[in-house]
């Protein structure tokens, strides 16, 4: 088929011509004496992005699955007790993690499709004279139902309960996306990944801690070795890493900041969230719904409902097959209930118009009740009244 694949998932994402060039490179000394220049610059800017200033960033040549294990094994000790509410796989599988690693978790079941309830957290904090609960972890940006959590209001939550609990945040799908303030909402441990926001191939776990949770490695009592964040410190203050670094992934996650910050933080989050709701406009018009309820949408995916009687397999196989554009499925729960569209990382106006219409002909292919055109003509109409 002529012409490249269209990727609208919620990740991997695109990947910028610039951060592809800055990738090709010849292999090189990891231990060379100029190896700090690279590293070193990289993990400082990287707390710009988190946006943070006393605490410390880290990269492992790993996932964002292995990050949630660094939070957990660095800081916590086998039977301490978790919080985490599950609405989504994404969360799902956080706790499933927590539960085989030998923490006591406790899990609170949310309708897929709405996100932490911060009335319920406060109070449950609130309980909790004997301060039993170690943790909250909480799932920011839950890709699998396109559910953005209030991450500021589960720090004031905490914090009206005078809680002393750390916060771990699941920032897979939101860090250089979707607004996220690490120091302002006292973040203990965020996670993310290279293959969403940054704009990368999957390979990276990207970290930051904050000073508490960094002092908490010296008790932790967790088995740990290639995770342990104690020989990254050690080797991180010298610039270099304690095994061999991904050192290709590091020029592109050097140009990737260099891209991010270059357009501004500020800007990268109320783009994702212009993009985001022209994709919403268009839903509207479709006269269909979103699996988020109102006050949760997300600003990187749109997991989008299909009606009562059509399954969502058949559109996403018709958008690949016919169109050659790549949607993301519904998972678990949702498998076949949704499809979704990405809209994270590096995409404009005309990138979304062209999802928009391949949804639309893939959507009609296979019988829905909708009038072509009727998405795309919101879309435009949002872009251009909100174009500078």
């Amino acid at each position: 088929m002529a012409g490249r694949n269209h990727l609208f998932i919620p990740g991997p994402t695109n990947t910028p011509h610039e951060i592809l060039s800055a990738m090709h490179v010849p292999m090189e000394d990891h231990r060379s004496p100029i190896f700090p220049k690279l590293l070193k610059p990289v993990l400082e800017d990287l707390k710009k992005i988190f946006r943070t200033e006393t605490g410390q960033a880290f990269i492992f040549p790993a996932t964002g699955t292995a990050g949630w294990e660094v939070a957990i094994t660095n800081t916590l000790n086998p039977g301490d007790k978790v919080l985490i509410y599950r609405f989504g796989q994404f969360s799902h599988l956080w706790i499933n993690m927590a539960e085989r690693l030998g923490l006591d978790v406790e899990v609170h079941e949310i309708e897929w499709g709405k996100g932490i309830p911060l009335d319920h957290l406060e109070a449950r904090l609130k309980e909790d004279n004997n301060h039993e609960i170690k943790a909250v972890l909480a799932t920011h940006n839950e890709t699998s139902t396109g559910v953005t959590s209030d991450i500021s209001g589960v720090r004031k939550a905490m914090d009206a309960s005078s809680h002393p609990a750390l916060l771990f945040v699941d920032g897979v799908s939101s860090i250089a996306s979707i607004e996220f303030r690490m120091e302002d909402w006292g973040i203990d441990a965020a996670i993310s990944g290279s293959q969403k926001g940054f704009m990368l191939p999957a390979g990276l776990a990207v970290l930051a801690f904050s000073q508490k949770a960094l002092k908490l490695t010296e008790t932790a009592t967790f088995p740990r070795c290639f995770l342990d964040l104690k020989d990254q410190m050690a080797q991180n203050a010298l610039g270099y890493t304690p095994y061999t670094a991904a050192t290709p992934m590091i020029y592109g996650l050097r140009k990737s900041i260099e891209l991010l910050l270059d357009e501004g933080i500020d800007n990268v989050y109320a783009r994702h969230y212009r993009l985001a709701e022209g994709v919403r406009k268009a839903i509207t018009a479709w006269g269909l719904k979103l699996c988020a309820a109102p006050g949760f949408e997300s600003d990187t995916v749109s997991a989008i409902v299909v009606p009562e009687g059509k399954d969502a397999k058949d559109v996403i196989g018709t958008a690949f097959n016919k169109y050659n554009i790549s949607l993301g499925a519904g998972l678990t729960e949702v498998a076949g209930k949704v499809f979704r569209i990405g809209h994270i990382g590096d995409m404009n106006d005309v990138s979304l118009l062209g999802a928009i219409a391949g949804v639309e002909m893939a959507m009609l292919d296979n019988g829905f009740d909708i009038v072509p055109g009727s998405g795309v003509a919101a879309a435009i109409e949002y872009y251009r009244s909100t174009a500078k």
